[in-house]
């Protein structure tokens, strides 16, 4: 039987998620308007939002940009915003749900060990491979990738060995021997290189700087496959946060939830960072700040996360092209001035940490 209080908070609730819904599209727009139009070199803000409705279907307007202008908005500066939307909605919406399996706040896209898989890829190519691009595709970030994703199959493989998979805490520490072992192997292979340093920390701490459209379009299949998996388990995620043994009583296979919200959060975690490179704490911080804005339930988790990360990672790549002008600061770098902070009041508010 459903109690009065419960009937009342229901609308309430839903007229909430439509507020933030509509906050967060609205932030997500702001952000990206902001985006093309601040940088080193000055766009007039009526040409360039006549050239964004220029895009629009059935939409023709001269927009009045010259064609030098024109190629900056569009090959520059468009690509880098929209691959920083794509950055951050995915490793938002990958935290919330590796946040959603093991029902911690303060797990992270990296957690199985994909950073580690990732920086070691990336690290070898760039360190051993003399080629900047085979068949038009970068080394580094399809190293990064197939990185991330090793990393994370180890994790789950060395998880399996014990015979207990679908164990949230195996998972955590076999996603923490191995990201060791590859940070270890790592290590040598930055101090057997030494002269490539530069280049390799440069990866680590995240970079849009070279996000073109070749990049972006690489990553589209993957990342719209990742976030509408992730976006079909929000209702399952909801279930499983009663416990994996009540789950079942309800008629969810934790175990193949979990399976699968990982395969998807982990590939959209290796799509993120062939692009950027590693980007720490957003994982942690935007999908917590929506859950303080929106109310616990994943499925309004994991679509404002996407929506907030992609503004959140635009807010910081501007901050990062801006603040050392003409220089610029990794995007790594702000993110972890803003999120170390943030992680620190999250990590006093959470009482119980339970894997």
């Amino acid at each position: 039987m459903i109690s009065r209080p419960a009937i009342r908070r229901r609308p309430a609730a839903e007229g909430r998620a439509y507020v933030a819904y509509a906050v967060g599209t609205v932030l997500l727009v702001g952000a990206v308007i902001a985006g093309l139009l601040v940088g080193a070199a000055d766009l007039p803000v009526r040409g360039v939002l006549l050239a964004l409705m220029d895009l629009l279907p059935g939409v023709s307007v001269d927009h009045g940009l010259t064609p030098v202008e024109y190629a900056l908005l569009m090959e520059i500066r468009m690509p880098r915003v929209v691959g920083a939307v794509l950055v951050g909605g995915l490793l938002a919406v990958a935290g919330a749900g590796y946040q959603g399996v093991f029902r911690n706040p303060m797990a992270d896209p990296y957690l199985l060990g994909a950073a580690a898989g990732a920086g070691l890829g990336a690290t070898l190519v760039i360190g051993y491979w003399d080629v900047e691009s085979v068949a038009g595709i970068g080394v580094v970030p399809l190293a990064a990738f197939v990185g991330a994703i090793a990393g994370v199959l180890m994790a789950y493989a060395l998880g399996a060995t014990a015979g207990r998979v679908e164990g949230t805490v195996t998972l955590v520490l076999a996603g923490v021997a191995v990201s060791a072992f590859l940070s270890a192997v790592q290590t040598f292979v930055m101090q057997d290189k030494v002269d490539e340093l530069r280049r390799i920390y440069s990866w680590i701490l995240g970079s849009l700087t070279s996000v073109g459209w070749t990049e972006v379009q690489l990553a589209l299949p993957y990342a719209a496959v990742s976030v509408f998996v992730l976006l079909l388990h929000g209702r399952l995620l909801d279930v499983m946060t009663v416990g994996d043994e009540e789950a079942a009583v309800l008629g969810v296979d934790a175990a193949k939830v979990r399976f699968l919200v990982l395969l998807a959060a982990s590939l959209a975690t290796a799509t993120a960072v062939a692009i950027s490179g590693l980007i720490g704490f957003l994982g942690i911080v935007v999908p917590h700040a929506v859950r303080r804005l929106a109310g616990g339930s994943y499925r309004r988790i994991l679509p404002l996360s996407v929506l907030a990360g992609g503004a959140f990672l635009v807010v910081a790549d501007i901050i990062a092209r801006t603040v050392t002008a003409p220089g610029e600061l990794p995007i790594g770098v702000v993110t972890a001035f803003i999120g170390a902070p943030f992680f620190v009041v999250v990590l006093r508010a959470t009482r119980r940490v339970d894997l």
